[in-house]
């Protein structure tokens, strides 16, 4: 179990389970070729989470202190598990993860597409060690890595399938991997405040510059809950720009039920939170937003089908 919670499982199930979802759930129901068999697909997934895997135990080794103070409980690297050892693991889930994507990259005949695998390693780490005590930057990159989680979909399945004949369809189904990308990059970010939110006392102690330390946990709070309003008119939009338009009852409802409301929530209780277990408590809301967000993607596909 210590193992499990040096790599955040519940985060890489996450991941591995968005993956599957826009093949299984979505890609695999547009008529059109896909570059990668199923076999290529999972090692596509396997190279996504391994290189996750190593981000968060690099990031384990660097946040002993902060951690120690923030989650006492939770410390894995230093107590059940050296900080050696912890290398090692950081260092073996790297090497599976950029190996697996420069074998991928060999398969689709682009070998030039390794680099992003090693890109994102490089940037993970740059993280831990330094970006994440920067303003913002460090939020930034986190959103922006989940959102990339999915855009490396269409680099490795769609892009290498584009023909004459195809061209406009591959590039409606990759706007949709980015709505998508785009959706989880917001929401995942305005989290990582959040999340700044909960730790600013281990932050601030060991000199972190976060929002909530340069604002104060009261203006930060106010900040968040005008940004929580950005992803609810983006949806809200979406849905009725295009299930309304193609009379996607179920998906609307869906959409309604289980992003809107969900995120009216955290609004509502963003404008009251006050400590740190308020803030944790909402944090788990918007992880909530994010998983139901991509379910909608199998929850759309099954409209379209059964209502045409």
């Amino acid at each position: 179990m210590k193992y499990l919670k040096l790599i955040r499982y519940q985060n890489l199930l996450m991941i591995a389970l968005m993956q599957l979802l826009f093949r299984y759930g979505f890609l695999n129901y547009q008529n059109i070729p896909l570059a990668l068999n199923d076999w290529q697909y999972f090692i596509l997934v396997f190279a996504t989470v391994m290189i996750a895997a190593g981000g968060y135990i690099i990031n384990n080794i660097f946040d002993q202190a902060t951690d120690n103070i923030n989650k006492p409980y939770q410390v894995v690297v230093g107590k059940n598990i050296s900080e050696t050892n912890a290398y090692n693991w950081y260092f073996a889930c790297t090497v599976l993860g950029v190996g697996a994507g420069f074998y991928l990259s060999n398969v689709i005949e682009r070998p030039g597409f390794a680099a992003i695998f090693i890109i994102i390693s490089a940037t993970l780490y740059l993280y831990a060690t330094s970006l994440k005590q920067m303003l913002l930057i460090g939020n930034f990159v986190v959103a922006s890595l989940l959102a990339f989680s999915v855009l490396i979909i269409g680099v490795f399945d769609l892009l290498p399938a584009i023909n004459p004949g195809n061209k406009v369809v591959m590039a409606e189904l990759f706007s949709i991997l980015l709505d998508y990308a785009l959706f989880a990059f917001v929401i995942n970010f305005i989290r990582e405040i959040v999340k700044d939110l909960e730790d600013v006392n281990g932050d601030y102690n060991q000199g972190m510059n976060t929002l909530p330390i340069l604002f104060g946990i009261k203006r930060t709070s106010k900040l968040i809950f005008i940004l929580s309003l950005i992803p609810l008119v983006m949806v809200i939009f979406y849905i009725k720009k295009y299930f309304f338009e193609f009379d996607l009852y179920i998906a609307t409802l869906y959409a309604l039920i289980s992003i809107v409301a969900p995120l009216i929530y955290f609004a509502v209780k963003m404008a009251e939170a006050k400590n740190s277990k308020d803030f944790k408590h909402l944090s788990t809301v918007l992880k909530l937003v994010i998983l139901f967000g991509l379910f909608s993607i199998t929850v759309v596909t099954y409209n379209i089908l059964h209502h045409a």
